[in-house]
């Protein structure tokens, strides 16, 4: 059976606002990413951290 769009039962997001479409990405320190996805949470998490990050910087990061 194919899937139906706007079915009132499929997926709903948890996050408020939507993603950009394309990912940001970075390069990490050699078993940084393997220790990352082992807490909990962790996307949400660091995306709170990317958050803080800029509104520390305000108005320097325009």
């Amino acid at each position: 059976m194919p899937f139906q769009k706007n079915n009132k039962l499929g997926a709903k997001s948890f996050n408020e606002e939507p993603f950009d479409k394309s990912p940001l990405c970075f390069a990490v320190r050699k078993g940084v990413k393997e220790k990352l996805k082992a807490v909990p949470n962790w996307q949400e998490r660091l995306r709170k951290l990317v958050d803080e990050l800029i509104e520390e910087n305000g108005d320097d990061c325009q």
